[in-house]
Formats: structure tokens, sequence, C-alpha cells
């Protein structure tokens, strides 16, 4: 295994570590010699991805938790720090992007991505930040996108809205902690994942796939944030966008 003194033997809790950047992330870290806790709603997959890790020689739990529920999420960072002693990093990765015209009003979805994508990013920080105030270290890594930082539109004005929020939280957090505690927001674009098939609108929805015939692997998001963490406990990598060579907006 390839290891990196400064992440080595780090506790990171990673929220949707089912698939995607949470997986990719989760398998990155644990290479390098991180403890890592993935969790999310589907504990079979969640379950063979530790078993993966864990035979390759890394360090790997898992915790079944909807972000969405403020109280599971608790229970996930009590549990890390039951078993591992600490929590050195949570990658709030959890998010649904489901694209549609505002027009046709799918309010039931608008809640979803804000439940999901907002709220369980503050019931993130709620549960983890006591801990890291205890320690006096932590670091916050949150997913935002692309979309968070220009509008997403047509169809993506909700989802966009709720990346811009990740992002305001994310930068009013960092002035708030003060200098123990970092804060990175990571900002991909396409990136191949299960978030492109989050639209209930089917035209919508053949549109994202198409656009992400472009994206790039989800490993490209994990060595981003393995850099971020990576750094000196003094420097504090606050924002990180990437998106594919090829893609425009």
């Amino acid at each position: 295994m390839k290891q990196n003194m400064n992440i080595e033997n780090k506790v990171v809790v990673i929220t949707g570590g089912s698939s995607g950047l949470g997986e990719a992330t989760a398998r990155h870290l644990a290479a390098l010699g991180a403890k890592v806790v993935i969790a999310a709603r589907r504990s079979d997959k969640l379950d063979a991805i530790v078993k993966d890790i864990q035979q390759s020689g890394g360090t790997a739990a898992a915790f079944t938790a909807d972000v969405t529920n403020k109280a599971q999420v608790e229970a996930l960072v009590a549990s890390t720090v039951e078993q591992f002693g600490r929590v050195d990093v949570l990658v709030n990765n959890a998010g649904l992007m489901a694209i549609a015209p505002l027009q046709q009003c799918r309010t039931d979805e608008w809640d979803r991505m804000i439940d999901i994508n907002i709220k369980g990013v503050l019931y993130g920080v709620a549960a983890a930040l006591p801990i890291f105030e205890k320690q006096g270290s932590g670091h916050f890594i949150n997913i935002s996108s692309v979309a968070g930082i220009k509008v997403f539109s047509p169809g993506g004005s909700v989802y966009s809205g709720t990346k811009f929020a990740v992002r305001a939280i994310s930068e009013g957090l960092r002035h708030e902690v003060g200098e123990k505690i970092r804060v990175t927001t990571i900002e991909p674009g396409a990136v191949d994942s299960e978030l492109k098939f989050g639209s209930g609108d089917q035209q919508s929805r053949d549109f994202v796939v198409e656009f992400y015939k472009q994206a790039i692997p989800a490993d490209a998001v994990a060595r981003a944030i393995a850099y971020a963490i990576e750094q000196p406990a003094e420097v504090d990598i606050n924002e990180i966008v990437l998106r594919p060579a090829v893609q425009e907006f």
C-alpha cells in the first residue's frame, strides 16, 4: 500500500460512500493509510466496499445512515469516535441532482435536494464540530459543484441553489471556526457517478446522461480531496474547482 504521512492513520468519515465520489474517495484514502468510515443508506454496497478495502490491507468500517436524519448523522459520528477514538476529517459528499425546469414545479424533488444537499451538510457540521473543537483539530470537506459557481439553467436552478448554499455555508464556517479547524469546498464538474440519474423528468434525465458522456473518473475528485487533507496543519485549501478539460460550463 502507498501511504502518505499526513493522511496515514487519519480517521475520515465519508457520507454518500456507497458509490461514485464517496466510494472512490474511501478507496483512495484507505490506500494512503487513512482509516475510513463510509456511510450511506445501502448497507449491502457499503459492506462490499469495506470488504474490498480490508482485503487490500486497508482499514474501513461501514455505517448505515441517511443524511436527512439528524439523529442518524449524530450516531455516525459518535460511532466513529467510539470505534477509532477520534474523527479527523468529515467529507460531506451525499448529494442529489434532480434536474427539471422550474415550470414543472417538482416540489418533492426540490425538498429532497434541500434536505440532502443543504441540511445533510449542516447535520454533518453539527455532529462533527463539537468533536473537532474538543480535539483542537479537524477538517470539513464539503462537496459543492461547478453549478454552485454558475447557475445551471434551464433545469438546474434549484440544484444550483443548494450548491451555492454549500459554498456559502463552507465559507462562513471557515471564518467562524478559526485556525485549528480546516474547511475545504470541492466543486466538481461532470464526474462519473450515479448523480446523473437523479432527475425524475425523463427529458432532463436524458439530457444530463448525454452531458455526462464527457465526465472524468470519480478518482479525480478523490485525488483532489487527498491533496487538501495531506497539507500541513497550517495550510487550509479552501476551494478546489475541477472539471473535464472539454467541459465548457
